[in-house]
């Protein structure tokens, strides 16, 4: 029999990196000047990483025995380390996006057993959170291969399709992820709604295309068929209904070669007669009544939508695991630039006595999103005054340049929020500061005083493109 050590081996080792000895590699983890560095040692890397062994016999060290990772986070890479000398993780205290970006740089490094772990613990415990981020957590599964995530995505995507289709990144995914659904045989979604979504996404990769179809030449069709060429053999053409192709399919003809059009049409005109394209066959549509999302009205703005609207009432009820579904709050739409105009002083006159509101603002020439929260009456008062909040919140949101959202509480709440319409100004302490006109006007800022951390990486000026002010009530 034999008796294993593990806990007292798992111990002697996180002791050896804690206090370093003998170490002969320092790695660079992150991006100057918030770079840090880590000593270790090579035979413990190579014998717990192939990414590391392959590394270190690929090019000798140089002089310094140096490695740089600049796409690996301080804080991920320090979980990794642990996790290669002592064998052990904790993640309880851990964001669930670092735990997602701890995934994906377990994968770059050859970690499988911690991939496996890091995946089953996603679905198992947090799939709520990968349900809010599914557009990116399926192509990142699907380009990375995590089987497991793959496989929780999927079983949603079929009977779900919508999860994706009308997401708001649906027209970003990459052509092999639109492929990996589209070919799926159990997608619980009519064949010409399959077709319209792809026809979506193939104009939004061509904006130029005119959008009165009457008026597109064959140099245009010829544009999206190219586009398409790769999408297109996967829709099930003769599962559609004579009816649905002469007013879906036909308009779109010339996407067609000339001999599977014509099988289309024999098929439907005299379906007794053989044709040569392959048929693809049916979608196995399930016959019971798959359970649909509760609809809700949409949120009234121009600027956010209802799935970032759920993270903003996650974050009002600090919640750990974020809502995906049924928002438990109404945003009604109190003022929006465009239509009542831009200057703070408008804010304050169309809100005061109000509580509880959200502002979203769209930075100008950057498309970032941000915004807060403010659970306190908004006072139109003269003079400027400091008001005292615990709850309190700025935020910056996703957006197709910013990976993940932002969320940075009030930590000093005597100076949580602050109002002067005499100068015009309305503040969530320092880190979000709007001034004056906020689409002409170069006053407004984003500092980190009074609350946790930065939401923009940019300190400078900003003026916006819009700004819309909610109040947030509880459903009934």
């Amino acid at each position: 029999m034999t008796t294993k050590f593990y806990d007292r081996l798992s111990n002697d080792l996180t002791q050896l990196l804690e206090n370093p000895f003998d170490c002969n590699v320092t790695i660079e983890v992150g991006e100057e000047p918030a770079s840090q560095i880590f000593e270790a040692h090579s035979y413990i890397l190579q014998s717990r990483s192939p990414y590391f062994k392959k590394k270190f016999n690929e090019s000798p060290f140089n002089e310094n025995h140096e490695l740089k990772m600049p796409d690996i986070s301080t804080k991920v890479f320090n979980v990794i380390i642990n996790y290669i000398y002592g064998g052990t993780i904790s993640l309880e205290k851990l964001e669930n996006s670092i735990v997602f970006d701890l995934l994906i740089a377990s994968h770059e490094l050859d970690l499988d057993e911690l991939v496996e772990h890091l995946q089953n613990h996603l679905v198992t415990n947090n799939s709520s959170w990968l349900r809010l981020n599914f557009a990116h957590v399926y192509q990142t599964s699907f380009q990375k291969n995590f089987e497991i995530i793959q496989k929780f995505c999927n079983n949603i995507i079929v009977k779900h399709p919508e999860t994706v289709l009308e997401s708001e990144n649906f027209n970003f995914l990459p052509e092999d992820v639109l492929i990996s659904i589209i070919r799926l045989d159990n997608l619980q979604l009519e064949e010409d709604k399959i077709w319209d979504y792809v026809i979506q996404w193939g104009m939004a990769k061509n904006p130029n295309l005119p959008a009165n179809l009457d008026e597109w030449t064959s140099d245009n069709f010829l544009t999206l068929k190219t586009t398409l060429k790769n999408c297109l053999p996967h829709i099930r053409y003769f599962n559609i209904s004579g009816e649905l192709t002469l007013k879906k399919l036909y308009p779109y003809q010339q996407l067609f070669e000339p001999k599977l059009w014509l099988d289309i049409l024999t098929r439907f005109l005299t379906p007794n007669e053989p044709i040569s394209s392959p048929i693809l066959p049916p979608r196995n549509i399930l016959n019971v009544t798959l359970p649909t999302r509760t609809r809700t009205t949409p949120i009234p703005s121009n600027i956010i939508t209802d799935e970032r609207a759920l993270e903003i009432s996650s974050w009002i009820d600090r919640k750990e695991t974020p809502y995906t579904e049924n928002n438990p709050y109404e945003f009604k739409l109190l003022v929006r630039g465009s239509k009542d105009g831009f200057d703070v002083k408008t804010i304050l006159k169309f809100c005061d006595k109000v509580s509880n509101t959200v502002i979203v603002l769209k930075v100008k020439g950057t498309g970032e999103i941000i915004g807060g929260y403010n659970p306190l009456e908004i006072y139109n008062n003269m003079y400027g005054q400091w008001y005292s909040s615990e709850n309190s919140f700025a935020f910056s949101l996703k957006t197709k340049n910013q990976e993940n959202s932002i969320v940075s509480r009030v930590t000093n709440f005597n100076y949580a929020i602050y109002y002067n319409s005499s100068d015009s100004y309305f503040q969530f302490g320092r880190i979000l500061c709007l001034r004056g006109n906020l689409k002409t006007g170069k006053g407004s800022i984003c500092s980190t005083e009074y609350y946790e951390k930065q939401i923009r990486s940019n300190t400078s000026v900003f003026s916006v493109e819009e700004f819309e002010v909610f109040k947030v009530s509880p459903k009934k």
